[in-house]
């Protein structure tokens, strides 16, 4: 399949991070595209072209601006990065997730033996990563922009909109409520591309958020996480009982989905009407297969499900390179519903003509 190609442009500043080489998530809104990757706390918005030939009118926000982070800055005033791997616009908000995931040393050809050794046994965790965040949206001049609090569109003058988080502090709720689980709570610990807890893609649907986990995929199976969220104090959001039915009163603090994806963890979700377009790909650190799966009327399921049927059909085979090149995150083309945009992990040297400057891939989506 050889896909047709378009431009993302981001500032053209040698002082900003080379945010086009590590983006792992992105979401259309109307002509605009919001965008992150997984070595910032940023989130970034582009805007379709009047002559749809490329996203240009970058413009990036820090999350730090909106929520308290949970790790401190670093001693020259950096930040750790939040690993943001899913994006969705939901109503009035821009939710977000970090991965989650605990992380183990690489080791690098140049690396002698001693030292490769070491970097094995290393295996960290950063409390910014486990953050899953909203964050008010309000139309400026035209263009989505995100803001610390705003009046709810829907209600002038009444309910208000605040920027918000599940894991503000370092005792995030969702991996204490995941510790004793029977299937992930072993996983925990275990880093990312050693198939232990990695949280990649977010899709928010009515009150219901999913999360796609690249890892831990359990003797082939895939798993999609589904929760609720309601208010704490403060910026504070809480893990509510999602229950058997939409009033979601009673029951665990979430849903486990299995799915058969032929081996293949979760790389991005979208949702799409009832369903949902999953993105999925090695969990560990591999050049390919990466396909789109469909998982029909997955937002009807009311309790945890297994899905093996033909409720899952393959969609698309995407190309990967031989060493680099690993779709990353898809979304709706703006401008083009019937076509999927796709961002790359370490994107071929063909993509890069300039810098701050990346191909993504415009794939058709077969008709439903």
């Amino acid at each position: 399949m050889t896909a047709r190609t378009i431009p993302i442009r981001f500032t053209d500043d040698a002082g900003v991070i080379d945010i086009a080489e590590s983006l792992s998530t992105l979401k259309g809104d109307g002509r605009h595209l919001w965008l992150a990757g997984d070595e910032t706390i940023t989130i970034e918005r582009t805007a379709l072209s009047p002559t749809g030939d490329g996203f240009v009118d970058h413009v990036s926000f820090s999350v730090a601006d909106f929520l308290p982070l949970p790790e401190p800055p670093e001693p020259d005033g950096s930040q750790l990065e939040i690993d943001i791997e899913g994006l969705d616009r939901h109503g009035d908000y821009l939710w977000f997730v970090g991965s989650h995931a605990r992380t183990r040393k690489r080791v690098r050809p140049h690396h002698a033996t001693e030292q490769a050794l070491a970097r094995l046994a290393k295996v960290s965790s950063n409390a910014n990563r486990y953050l899953l965040g909203r964050i008010p949206v309000v139309e400026i001049d035209g263009a989505p922009t995100l803001v610390p609090s705003a009046s709810a569109s829907a209600s002038p003058g009444g309910a208000k909109l605040t920027a918000a988080a599940l894991g503000l502090s370092k005792q995030n709720r969702l991996t204490r409520a995941l510790k004793d689980d029977e299937h992930l709570g072993l996983f925990l610990k275990i880093p990312s591309k050693d198939n232990g807890l990695d949280i990649e893609g977010l899709a928010v649907v009515g009150e219901r958020i999913y999360l796609g986990l690249r890892g831990p995929v359990l003797r082939g199976w895939a798993v999609v996480l589904e929760l609720r969220l309601t208010e704490g104090d403060g910026q504070d959001l809480l893990l509510a009982p999602i229950g058997d039915s939409d009033s979601g009163d009673g029951g665990p603090l979430y849903r486990k989905h299995f799915l058969d994806l032929d081996g293949l963890g979760v790389r991005d979700i979208l949702a799409h009407g009832d369903d949902l377009l999953l993105l999925a790909g090695p969990t560990m650190d591999l050049d390919g297969p990466v396909r789109i799966y469909r998982w029909r009327g997955a937002a009807h399921a009311r309790t945890s499900v297994v899905v093996t049927d033909e409720t899952i059909e393959r969609v698309l085979e995407l190309p990967v390179g031989t060493g680099d090149d690993h779709p990353e995150g898809i979304a709706l083309l703006p401008g083009d519903p019937s076509s999927l945009l796709v961002v790359h992990d370490s994107p071929a040297p063909r993509r890069r003509w300039h810098r701050h400057e990346i191909l993504a891939d415009v794939v058709p989506l077969p008709r439903d």
